[in-house]
């Protein structure tokens, strides 16, 4: 073991070799209890947090934080390779070597006969090959049920359009959200049993349309509905903040008089 901690600070190593090894020290019985007593399982919610933050990293363009927040992520994916060794299953360069094998067959247009295709022509095709070579049963296979709604509806809309089941332009798309509008306040004007059931249905079809639009006018809508939350956040505050100021409450004022005062801040900023 002393040769393996003497090996990770080895300049002649590659960074991905060391960390490796690193992880294999971790592990071992003169390692850290805590690392050992992970599983594939427990480990989930950091490879969730880690991904989050850097997900928030690139969102608020903090560049020089990225390179940290792409490493600890990284810990986490060598973290279940060493799980997986240690059980025979696979290690980090088989990993490696299936995602290389993945991408050049998934290039055809790079590694095989040359085209010049665009970036919605390269996904497109990409989303094809997963079908037609047999490595999905469907077009919409691999997307997991814990991502978020809005990023899920987006990427079906996306994997569906590489199919050809798409809007030619996003213009099309708002006559279907005006229809799944109708259709809500139609089923609102309706007092028969099972309505509630309906007006679920109907209220998801007319996200998944509103997702569908923004896809079509290249927004990611997870990104966009955090901006609002965020905006939203900021000007409540300041309406709570200017009633503090007034010494009265939220309550005091009819849902008028608050909108005038929300749109009055709105203009200060």
């Amino acid at each position: 073991m002393a040769d393996l901690k003497a090996r990770i600070l080895d300049e002649k190593l590659t960074p991905i070799e060391r960390l490796t090894l690193l992880m294999e020290v971790l592990r071992s019985p003169e390692g850290c209890r805590w690392d050992r007593k992970q599983t594939h399982l427990s480990l989930l919610p950091y490879l969730i947090e880690e991904t989050y933050e850097v997900v928030e990293t690139i969102e608020s363009g903090r560049s020089a934080d990225l390179k940290e927040e792409l490493g600890d992520l990284l810990c986490q994916i060598v973290f279940h390779a060493q799980l997986a060794r240690e059980r025979g299953e696979f290690d980090i360069n088989d990993s490696i070597n299936c995602l290389v094998d993945k991408l050049i067959r998934r290039h055809p247009h790079v590694f095989g006969e040359k085209k010049d295709l665009d970036p919605q022509q390269v996904h497109d095709q990409w989303e094809r090959h997963k079908v037609q070579s047999g490595e999905k049963e469907s077009a919409l296979s691999g997307l997991p049920r814990s991502m978020p709604a809005l990023t899920m509806a987006f990427r079906i809309g996306e994997k569906a359009g590489g199919c050809g089941f798409d809007w030619s332009k996003a213009t099309d798309v708002i006559g279907k959200i005006k229809e799944e509008l109708s259709e809500i306040i139609q089923e609102m004007n309706s007092s028969s049993a099972g309505q509630k059931d309906r007006l679920e249905n109907e209220i998801g079809d007319l996200l998944f349309a509103v997702v569908s639009l923004s896809r079509k006018l290249g927004i990611e809508p997870e990104l966009a509905l955090k901006r609002a939350l965020d905006k939203f956040r900021r000007r409540f505050e300041r309406l709570e903040a200017e009633m503090e100021n007034r010494g009265r409450k939220l309550e005091d004022y009819t849902i008028d008089q608050l909108e005038e005062i929300w749109q009055e801040l709105k203009r200060r900023v």
